[in-house]
């Protein structure tokens, strides 16, 4: 082999470095590195990129058919060996290696290996043209399974999932406490650095018996005891303490999720807890029926585009329209009583129907037409017809509103006909009805039935202040519509 005294330093550098790698694979079970050689391994999210670029470039010279400069494939190997060798010390402190870390050791230890044959070919002219191709399109498979492996350890199973295609699964309406709701927390914020393929801390949080487990901290989960349980202690820590966790980088939990990991662990973390086991003035329960709202920025991103020059155009001194949170299509509609009423200023709304989710038509003479625009508005969860001349026939033209929230339909004409249209709305939370012609006994079987509705009958105490500004407003006498 004929080469370059001058630049017999690389090669002996590269022959080295390729040994001592081959050592460490061969004998990883019997190595154990002192702190600071195994504090090296840090590095190696650091170095990955640099020698990726290199040979990538190396590759595509040789592809094309143009020299590659002797340095740039001499430091481009060189640094796919560091790196191999930090990812492996990084790989000694996991403990037990899942399939994809194995599989990224390997696949990385095969990038860094067939650039060290590619170089010697290439320096000593050994070679063939096409057979140095070869080697370059094999090193670009494992440069992009190892990435892709190692991706999936840093960022998770689903960090190249496509938009829409991460969504969790729907909270059961009575849901396991652990299964459902905690798990849920942990896979969110904590699985990523706690799995079997990255079992930080000797620490698996992928199951109700790694969890009790706990790792090399001791205890991660002491049933009963939450202050001395290591998850709610380093969770609580200051942001800046080396051993809060998350760790900086990483999305923290919310106050609402650190309590909900507490007050279970606090009822004695069971994997058999059910929402309906809890008592009514428990906090989890409150905390978790909040956990099983969707979140409305996700339900309303469906929802036609409108612009804000046709919100614009239809606003006016008896319309008010606004959107509900930044640059959401969601709307909320105000009317107000004109001195001379005109149901063209509802029936106008007609082009953003879908678009309406909160509709506040209060104290308005409103007809037949105005009803079936307000049923037209098929995302409406909010309705507010309170003082208005509707009756049970007319109430019955809105049986379409399936995502009914809140109804507000006091001081009104409706009687019991509309009690089974207001059990028929599955979503409906606040139901407003007080001075109406409802009996007692219907009355009682819409609570009987819906027990979670929550049914304000009659002013008193904090619903006479809440409703103050609404009751100033004159309240009109028309003709009730048929």
């Amino acid at each position: 082999m004929t080469l370059n005294f001058n630049k017999r330093w690389a090669d002996y550098i590269i022959l080295s470095l390729s040994i001592f790698f081959v050592f460490c694979l061969l004998f990883e079970s019997y190595i154990a590195p002192p702190a600071l050689v195994a504090w090296l391994g840090q590095w190696h999210p650091v170095l990955l990129h640099f020698p990726i670029v290199l040979l990538l470039i190396a590759i595509v010279l040789k592809f094309v058919g143009t020299r590659i400069p002797p340095m740039l494939l001499t430091v481009a190997v060189i640094s796919a060996l560091l790196t191999a060798i930090t990812g492996f010390l990084l790989g000694l402190k996991s403990g037990n290696k899942g399939d994809l870390l194995y599989w990224h050791q390997w696949l990385g230890a095969g990038v860094a290996l067939t650039a060290v044959v590619w170089y010697y070919l290439e320096r000593t002219g050994h070679g063939a043209h096409r057979a140095l191709k070869g080697l370059g399109a094999v090193l670009i498979v494992f440069i992009g399974f190892a990435g892709h492996y190692g991706g999936t350890i840093t960022h998770g199973e689903d960090f190249l999932a496509l938009p829409g295609s991460r969504q969790e699964e729907k909270i059961p309406d009575n849901p396991l406490i652990y299964e459902h709701v905690v798990n849920r927390i942990l896979k969110r914020r904590c699985v990523k650095c706690h799995n079997p393929n990255k079992t930080k801390g000797e620490l698996l949080m992928t199951s109700h018996d790694h969890l009790l487990k706990g790792g090399e901290s001791g205890s991660t989960v002491i049933p009963g005891d939450p202050d001395k349980s290591e998850i709610i202690r380093r969770l609580t820590l200051p942001d800046d303490d080396d051993d809060h966790m998350p760790p900086e980088g990483e999305s923290p939990l919310t106050p609402d999720e650190v309590e909900i990991l507490e007050r279970w662990i606090a009822l004695g973390a069971s994997d058999t807890l059910r929402l309906d086991h809890l008592d009514p003035t428990e906090a989890l329960l409150t905390l978790i029926k909040e956990m099983m709202e969707p979140d409305p920025l996700e339900k309303w991103a469906l929802l036609p585009d409108v612009a804000d020059s046709t919100l614009q155009h239809l606003n006016s001194d008896y319309v008010t329209i606004t959107r509900l949170a930044g640059t959401t299509n969601a709307v909320r509609v105000v009317m107000y009583m004109p001195p001379e009423y005109d149901p063209n200023h509802i029936l106008n709304l007609r082009p953003i129907s879908d678009n309406i989710v909160e509709f506040d038509l209060s104290g308005l003479p409103i007809g037949e037409r105005e009803l079936g625009l307000v049923a037209a508005c098929t995302n409406l969860e909010w309705l507010e017809i309170d003082r208005t001349p509707v009756t049970d026939a007319a109430m019955d033209t809105l049986n379409v509103l399936s995502k009914l929230r809140l109804l507000k339909v006091y001081d009104t004409e409706i009687g019991d006909e509309s009690v089974p249209l207001f059990m028929n709305w599955e979503h409906l939370e606040k139901l407003f009805l007080w001075n109406t012609r409802i009996s007692e006994n219907a009355l009682a079987s819409l609570k009987s039935a819906k027990p979670d509705l929550s049914v304000e009958d009659g002013i008193t105490g904090d619903l006479e202040a809440f409703f103050v500004a609404e009751d100033s407003i004159p309240k009109q006498d028309p003709p009730q519509i048929p």
